[in-house]
Formats: structure tokens, sequence, C-alpha cells
């Protein structure tokens, strides 16, 4: 009996690996297409842009850039496990002279209903807020030349989740 018991568990571990490995591939693939930096035509009027945000509440990169005028589109991916409740991203570019502090503590507030977005005046572009394994897509046009902050509005997180965007 107690050798029938370690066979199963063997067999169950082997099932939840090769699934797992399946997992793995399908999301390299995605990985591999989602993050390449391309124009959609040669003619520099747009771009797509990938950015990815983790559970430890980094992004994969501290600066964007493109060219005013531009189309963008960015497509954020969630790289990490936990559900949005817990760990949830965004993509948030801010107005220049926009407080940080004080545009995240506003988002704070809205909360999960307003989808932790607020002063919607201070802002140029934003995605929803995704959770574990997803992603979204927001499409813009670039502001004029100049360098502009952007954030993850959930709570806490605009302290490590930033960088620049910057417009030539």
């Amino acid at each position: 009996m107690k050798f029938k018991g370690i066979i199963a568990a063997l067999a169950l571990a082997g099932l939840m690996i090769s699934c797992g490995g399946e997992e793995k591939k399908a999301e390299k693939e995605t990985v591999k297409i989602g993050s390449k930096k391309t124009t959609k035509k040669d003619d520099g009027k747009s771009v797509n842009l990938a950015l990815a945000g983790n559970d430890q509440m980094k992004y994969d990169k501290s600066e964007l850039k493109v060219k005013a005028g531009q189309e963008v589109t960015l497509t954020l991916r969630h790289t990490g496990k936990i559900d949005k409740k817990i760990m949830g991203h965004n993509f948030v570019l801010l107005k220049p002279g926009t407080s940080i502090p004080e545009f995240s503590a506003a988002a704070a507030a809205a909360g999960e209903a307003g989808d932790w977005i607020a002063n919607e005046d201070q802002i140029i572009a934003h995605t929803k807020m995704i959770g574990g394994g997803q992603s979204t897509t927001v499409t813009f046009t670039a502001p004029e030349a100049g360098t502009y902050d952007f954030i993850c509005s959930f709570p806490g997180h605009s302290g490590l989740m930033k960088g620049k965007f910057i417009v030539e």
C-alpha cells in the first residue's frame, strides 16, 4: 500500500511538472513577442513599447524613449503570480509638475472601485490594473518633448515602480 501511494505521488508530480513546462513554454513565446520593440510601419509615426512588472514591485525598465507626436502603444505585462487585489500593477504616465506622493495618496483613496486612479487631469495615459499573468495595452499620442514620470498607482507601489518617459 505504501508503495502504491509513492507511485501515485510521483505520477501526480510528473503530471504537474509537465503541465507547468507547457505553461512556461507559452510564457516564453509571449515574452519574446511582447518584449520586441518595433514600429508598426517604418514611418516613425508609431511605436510599440513593452513594460513588465513583477511580484517584487519592480518594472523591468526604468526608462522609455519615444518621439514627440508618435502614436505609442504600450503593453504592460504582470510577470508575477499574485492577484491584482494584492499585487496589482498598472502604468500611469503623469503630466509635468504632478507630485507623485500626492497623486499616489489620491489613487489609494480611490481604491479598487476606482481602479486606483484619481486626478485624471494629472494623467497623460494609463492602463487598467492587472494581476499576475495578465497583460493590458494602452495607445496614446506622445506629448511634447520632455521627461515625464511614469508609476504604478497601486497603494505603496509608486516608491519602487517608477521610471522616466523621455520624449525627444
